[in-house]
């Protein structure tokens, strides 16, 4: 799985990576995350019976709610909805201001959340983490549990992490890699430029 995850990492920091192989590279890569997410979550035990004799197997203890934030968590919904078909999906959208850093709210549409559901957040980049921090607060105040909530991102900065682990320590972070820095302009470094413009054709 490492060695996977560095080889599809390689295509998508690559600038000559043309469109297609990013988003093609894109979805394979969230179906690592999304299988690894998978090992991660509660479960519990289920009595059943199969065609030719009684056992028990592993079934979700909760249900699943799917919050992409926008606009390029959007590029890891479909898959993540192929491992958990029958999750509710709620979306967010902050924007970062570019002088500040500081995620701005400019829409939100979240299904009844409750103590009972496991949420993933889906957002391919964490920088400095104020955009996952604000959606963090977001779900706890509609009634979401900490320890119930996992991000799932493919590129991390050192500081964003920090950032998040110390407002959140309870939530889980899923991560294809540790990135060495932010910059002074609060990009990743080496990262791999803007993930939305390259994924959308928006350069």
């Amino acid at each position: 799985m490492k060695t996977a995850k560095k080889i599809l990492m390689t295509q998508l920091r690559d600038k000559t990576t043309s469109r297609t192989t990013f988003r093609n590279t894109t979805q394979q890569l969230t179906q690592v995350l999304a299988h690894e997410a998978m090992e991660h979550l509660q479960t519990k035990t289920k009595n059943i019976e199969t065609p030719l004799a009684q056992t028990t197997g592993q079934i979700y203890t909760d249900d699943i709610v799917l919050v992409p934030i926008l606009r390029s968590g959007i590029a890891m919904l479909h898959t993540f909805l192929q491992y958990f078909q029958n999750a509710a999906v709620g979306i967010v959208g902050l924007k970062r201001d570019e002088k500040t850093a500081q995620a701005h709210w400019y829409y939100e549409n979240l299904p009844p959340i409750t103590n009972n559901h496991q949420i993933l957040i889906l957002d391919p980049m964490l920088a400095t983490g104020g955009t996952a921090i604000e959606t963090l607060k977001k779900l706890k105040g509609r009634g979401a549990q900490e320890e119930k909530i996992m991000l799932v991102t493919m590129v991390c900065a050192p500081e964003g992490l920090d950032a998040v682990k110390k407002t959140f320590p309870k939530t889980k972070i899923i991560t294809a890699t540790i990135d060495e820095k932010l910059n002074a302009d609060k990009f990743i470094v080496p990262g791999l430029g803007d993930f939305g413009d390259r994924y959308f054709g928006t350069e």
